[in-house]
């Protein structure tokens, strides 16, 4: 991923309104990530396993987002006419604030993650810009770890003030959701040639390579949870008819999502991110002693952790399986981030090595991708 894009031409024509014509679609522009490669000894069922679930977040994660909006908050770019030209990348405070009905649309699902604005980017681990010309896109779940702290992890590149679905479908990316009518199990055959010239028409002005990775590449089977394709997603772009060859109905009609949370995208968020307990309500993780980890593949535990004296400890997985460990200190309610590892698919298992303090209360957070024998794998600290 270039954490420092290269200067590129930038489009001073006002966006479109979505209608029902060819080409007249603003469509999202994910960013790319590197795909996962794993050792040889590393089978199908578990590296599917792993795919699944390696973008998405620990379940109670707080995500906290940052609009960009200082002086200097922006990039060069060499215009069309030769000249370079800063562009600020703020937004106005309609944006902003359909930017926070967003958030506020899958929070009120009631799911366990949490949403937090931030007043500076370098608490943020979403941050976001307006800048015109450069598409709508976001980075695919917990790929923004990766990005620079001066550098946008979500962009809307069209007045969104108006239009809702823009900002629920990029927070969509960001919790870890792919494009859904790039589902392999969706059936769809595009009309290829047509898609690319309707893509190559503003107002996206796409290139071949963008509209073959947005559109018609299909996502592995490995990185798909569950076989049945959702048309109603807020993850599925609209389509004008004769776009799609199969299912036939579409070469004669649009496909046009409502543009809100369908009914399975609101049950497979929950599902992945189910409501949180209170802390109170987590077992404890004695100093010492070690805690089956009787959960399936996909699920997750929480354990409290509390020292009764300041000093460097170790937290660690044992046995034959993938793992995120994440550890959280209880400051006044709030969940604070001091550590994670991620195990999955090396020859290791999870491992932090960290300062905790004495009255502190820390909340450690398990995720299992693949256990190799159910009742094998255990975490303990000491």
């Amino acid at each position: 991923m270039a954490r420092n894009p290269a200067p590129r031409k930038s489009s001073t024509a006002p966006p479109r309104k979505r209608t029902a014509q060819p080409g007249y679609f603003h469509y999202c522009n994910v960013r790319p990530s590197t795909p996962r490669s794993f050792a040889p000894g590393v089978n199908a069922d578990r590296a599917s396993a792993i795919n699944v679930l390696s973008d998405k977040w620990v379940n109670g994660t707080e995500l906290s987002y940052y609009f960009f909006d200082k002086p200097g908050d922006g990039e060069n770019l060499i215009m069309a006419d030769g000249s370079t030209s800063f562009i600020r990348w703020s937004g106005a405070t309609a944006q902003k604030d359909a930017v926070r009905a967003g958030f506020k649309a899958w929070s009120d699902l009631g799911i366990g993650l949490r949403f937090k604005e931030v007043p500076t980017r370098e608490q943020a681990m979403i941050r976001i810009g307006f800048m015109r010309g450069d598409g709508s896109w976001s980075y695919v779940g917990r790929a923004i770890l990766d990005i620079a702290s001066d550098q946008r992890t979500m962009n809307f590149g069209w007045d969104i003030a108006n239009d809702p679905t823009t900002a629920i479908h990029e927070i969509g990316h960001t919790l870890g959701f792919e494009h859904e009518h790039q589902n392999p199990f969706a059936g769809i055959v595009w009309d290829e040639e047509k898609v690319y010239a309707d893509l190559a028409k503003p107002p996206n002005s796409w290139p071949r390579q963008k509209t073959f990775y947005n559109i018609i590449r299909k996502i592995s089977e490995s990185r798909v949870q569950g076989t049945t394709w959702d048309r109603d997603s807020v993850m599925h772009y609209p389509f004008a008819a004769g776009l799609i060859v199969e299912p036939p109905e579409y070469r004669t009609q649009a496909l046009r999502p409502p543009g809100m949370l369908s009914a399975r995208d609101k049950a497979y968020v929950k599902e992945l991110y189910p409501p949180q307990k209170p802390v109170a309500a987590f077992p404890e993780l004695k100093l010492m002693q070690s805690m089956p980890l009787k959960i399936a593949p996909g699920q997750q535990i929480d354990v409290r952790i509390q020292p009764t004296r300041s000093r460097v400890y170790e937290i660690r997985t044992f046995g034959i399986a993938d793992t995120v460990i994440v550890l959280f200190e209880d400051v006044d309610g709030e969940l604070k981030y001091r550590g994670g590892d991620d195990d999955s698919g090396e020859d290791r298992n999870a491992y932090l090595k960290l300062r905790m303090a004495r009255g502190a209360k820390y909340v450690l957070r398990l995720r299992l991708y693949y256990a190799d024998h159910t009742g094998e794998t255990a975490v303990m600290w000491w």
